[in-house]
């Protein structure tokens, strides 16, 4: 599905993580306040958990996604199986941030944990990672059933799981043409109370300040902050650049904000919209 679109979606949120890479993961509220950034360009972290990567580098969430597009690249259809097993080699090895959700999987995996071996992980991270399923998903309802299954294998969570089927719906209505906002509103009842009250909560502070009102949310890494965050992006700022600079300068897991919203820019208007500034990742898709 949208063979033909799914290098500028993924583009589109490595390049929304190496963009959010200064500020990831910074909450005291005056170091954001006075971080020495350029936030016209990309710039180094600032955060002791992405010691050693450079302005251009991918936090965590980024290379999981360029791993994940890069495998499904080369897939016909999606094995959950084969998918752990590729992703725990990977992981075993990688030097950058492993972050809770990947020790509790990779320990379950290793002690051949009977039943679910995702963990129990509510993290917002995983939502963004979806895209690269549509080129292993023949129809919506595989695609939905992918989504599932993938999330499921490492974040194994009511929320992640209704959280990431939520963000697959509004892509599909926005890949055939609809407004971002317009679709988050249309799928609320199909969701339980609290993603209801993420999306009302989340439009209705379209007035406040962004760093105020993620701070109010929450700027963390759970699903249950990041989702009313993005919903205010959206409602507050019509184009790309806006939604980014002041996603990045609230702080927090806006890694994580930033690649779903990207992610919606892109399936609506391309990679036209990002700035050639912010281009200058280290791996391009």
């Amino acid at each position: 599905m949208y063979e033909n679109k799914v290098r500028d979606l993924v583009l589109a949120s490595i390049v929304a993580d190496a963009y959010c890479l200064g500020s990831h993961w910074v909450y005291d509220e005056n170091d954001l306040k006075n971080l020495k950034v350029n936030w016209e360009q990309l710039n180094k972290p600032h955060a002791i958990w992405h010691k050693g990567k450079v302005a251009g580098d991918f936090t965590h969430y980024g290379d999981q996604t360029y791993f994940f597009y890069s495998y499904a690249k080369e897939q016909e259809h999606f094995d959950v199986n084969d998918y752990l097993k590729e992703w725990s080699f990977k992981m075993a090895s990688y030097d950058g941030y492993v972050d809770g959700a990947t020790r509790e999987t990779l320990a379950n995996l290793e002690n051949n944990e009977e039943g679910p071996k995702g963990s129990t992980s509510s993290d917002l991270s995983i939502v963004s990672r979806i895209t690269p399923l549509l080129l292993l998903s023949s129809s919506k309802e595989e695609f939905l059933g992918n989504v599932d299954a993938f999330v499921s294998a490492t974040h194994n969570s009511t929320l992640c799981k209704e959280g990431s089927k939520y963000f697959a719906l509004v892509l599909l209505d926005v890949l055939e043409g609809s407004d971002i906002l317009d679709s988050f509103t249309k799928h609320k009842e199909s969701f339980s109370r609290d993603f209801q009250s993420y999306v009302e909560e989340g439009i209705a502070s379209k007035h406040g300040t962004t760093f105020d009102v993620i701070r109010k949310f929450g700027p963390a890494c759970g699903t249950d902050e990041g989702f009313p965050g993005l919903i205010h992006i959206f409602a507050k700022y019509d184009n790309f650049e806006d939604a980014m600079i002041f996603n990045a300068k609230a702080g927090g897991d806006n890694s994580a904000r930033a690649m779903i919203i990207a992610s919606l820019f892109a399936a609506k208007d391309g990679i036209k919209n990002i700035p050639k500034a912010w281009l200058q990742t280290k791996l391009l898709v």
